[in-house]
C-alpha cells in the first residue's frame, strides 16, 4: 500500500508517518519501480501500535523501547511493565501540577467582580506583578 493508503488505514497523518521513519519507529518501506513508498501489513501495525502508545501520551524513546519488545517476543515483558509504570507516575505528577494550576486560577479568579472596569480588575493588577 501507498504512504495515503497507509495514512488512512490508521488514522496518522502522511508527514506523521514520514517522520516516525527518521526517527527510526517505522522500518523503511521498500519501493516501488515509480519511486512510491510501498507499505506492508508490518508498517500498519507498527504505525497502530505507535499511535495507541502516542495517545497515552508514551516519549517516542519509550515508543521505540516498546516497538523492540513486540519485535522480540522472546524478551521479558519487564521492561515495558516498568516503561507503563513510569508513565504512570508522570501522569500522575502532571495531574498534580494541574491541581495545583487550577486552585492557583481558582484563587485569581476569586479577587475579581466582573462588574469593575479593566482599569480596577485585581486579575490584572495581579497578573501584571513580578513573579
Amino acid at each position: 500500500m501507498r504512504i495515503g493508503q497507509l495514512a488512512t488505514a490508521t488514522g496518522v497523518d502522511v508527514e506523521t508517518i514520514r517522520y516516525y521513519e527518521r526517527e527510526g519507529l517505522l522500518d523503511a518501506p521498500a519501493r516501488e519501480s515509480n519511486g512510491y513508498r510501498a507499505y506492508n501489513d508490518r508498517h500498519r501495525q507498527h504505525l497502530t501500535f505507535i499511535r495507541h502508545c502516542r495517545s497515552l501520551d508514551v516519549g517516542l524513546s519509550d515508543v521505540h523501547t516498546l516497538l523492540g519488545l513486540l519485535d522480540n517476543p522472546k524478551r521479558s515483558c519487564a521492561e515495558a511493565d516498568e516503561l507503563i509504570e513510569t508513565q504512570i507516575e508522570r501522569i500522575r505528577s502532571r495531574i498534580a501540577a494541574l491541581r495545583t494550576l487550577e486552585s492557583e486560577l481558582v484563587s485569581l479568579r476569586a479577587r475579581c467582580k466582573s462588574t469593575r472596569s479593566a482599569a480596577t480588575c485585581q486579575i490584572l493588577a495581579d497578573l501584571a506583578k513580578p513573579t
